[in-house]
């Protein structure tokens, strides 16, 4: 059995609390284990655990700790590890799914080094979770929820995600290697105004920017734009070759500025202070 990582991403929003968390499970070398990462607007942590006492399912967003539960539906809570303690329960309704897999085509494409979904663009989420104490209450939150499946994230990437009103949207723009060739491939979704617009390689997207933290996305009429515009990063572990051995970056909650353009009508324009961005293109 070759190296692989599987992990969900589960990311809640108030009006005053940023936090996503991430069990998993990676194989490197024939050694297995699992992880829980934790990061919020003002910190960040990583509990370690047994494989036997995690599992997380292939394709659908499941996950089980010892004492914790994540699902579509909700997370429940009850983890103590060395520097982190973590309980509570959050419930999710009204998900709003995609159209259709967001890997297009991809899906089919044999031994992508990473391959990706998305489970929900928005959702309600309602309750409350204390960490190491404090206590993060989402009543009525928005919530997101993604996976990834592979080897290893791409060597050069940039992902972001962020509600609006009315609406979410979520970019992913990597490198991609193919056999002895290496591809930017880009995969995107925004949601406003009750219509789905897709930006992704299959569709014939192409990165026309990627530079200093911005990314500007081009596929026929439209053009989609993504800018990191102040950073306050926290580190997170990463997958390569199965193993979590790789630090990254996450800005939980940061200022971002976006816009979506179909010809010359703007179709979205704004700024957010409370976006997600994680930036891995050197500079």
């Amino acid at each position: 059995m070759g190296d692989l990582f599987r992990g969900w991403y589960f990311r809640c929003q108030s009006p005053e609390h940023t936090l996503a968390l991430i069990p998993a499970v990676h194989r490197s070398g024939g050694e297995q284990s699992g992880s829980l990462q934790v990061i919020t607007d003002t910190g960040c942590w990583n509990v370690e655990l047994r494989l036997e006492e995690i599992q997380v399912h292939k394709r659908r967003a499941r996950a089980a700790l010892e004492h914790a539960r994540f699902s579509e539906h909700g997370i429940q809570l009850d983890v103590s590890a060395p520097g982190c303690s973590l309980w509570g329960s959050l419930r999710f309704t009204d998900l709003s799914p995609i159209r259709y897999d967001i890997m297009g085509p991809f899906r089919w494409v044999p031994l992508m080094e990473c391959r990706h979904s998305v489970v929900s663009m928005r959702h309600s989420v309602h309750g409350s979770l204390w960490i190491n104490g404090g206590e993060y209450s989402f009543q009525n939150g928005d919530g997101y929820l993604e996976g990834d499946r592979g080897r290893s994230f791409p060597r050069q990437y940039a992902w972001t995600q962020c509600f609006f009103p009315g609406g979410s949207l979520m970019l992913s723009v990597g490198e991609i290697p193919l056999g002895p060739f290496s591809f930017t491939g880009i995969i995107g979704i925004i949601q406003t105004g009750g219509k789905e617009y897709r930006l992704a390689t299959y569709l014939g997207a192409k990165a026309v920017q990627i530079q200093r933290g911005a990314l500007i996305i081009r596929q026929g009429d439209l053009l989609f734009t993504a800018a990191l515009l102040e950073q306050s990063p926290f580190e997170l572990r990463a997958p390569a070759a199965g193993a979590m051995t790789r630090t990254i970056r996450e800005n939980a909650a940061c200022r971002a500025a976006y816009q979506l353009q179909e010809k010359s009508r703007t179709i979205l324009e704004f700024s957010a202070d409370n976006a997600a961005f994680e930036y891995e293109y050197p500079e």
